[in-house]
């Protein structure tokens, strides 16, 4: 996970979780591939995916919620 201190970082550790899929279904709203999208809708992205109905074809594991959770409390690192 991100750096050797353990920060969870957007392109190496929340980039990846979503799939070009799902950059597709939303692309109409922003882009989950761009940091500074994601960012700025981190509340509703969270909100969506711990309600299980983000991504649309079933809920991400746990473990990938909460790494997102961990993004944002950790001050959400480029």
């Amino acid at each position: 996970m991100g750096d050797q201190e353990g920060t969870v970082g957007f392109d190496e550790d929340i980039k990846p979780l979503f799939r070009e899929e799902d950059r597709q279904r939303m692309d109409w709203a922003f882009d989950l591939w761009d940091y500074e999208a994601v960012k700025e809708n981190s509340d509703t992205i969270l909100e969506r995916l711990e309600a299980g109905d983000m991504p649309c074809d079933g809920a991400w594991p746990d473990e990938d919620v909460a790494k997102f959770r961990t993004w944002i409390d950790g001050g959400m690192a480029p």
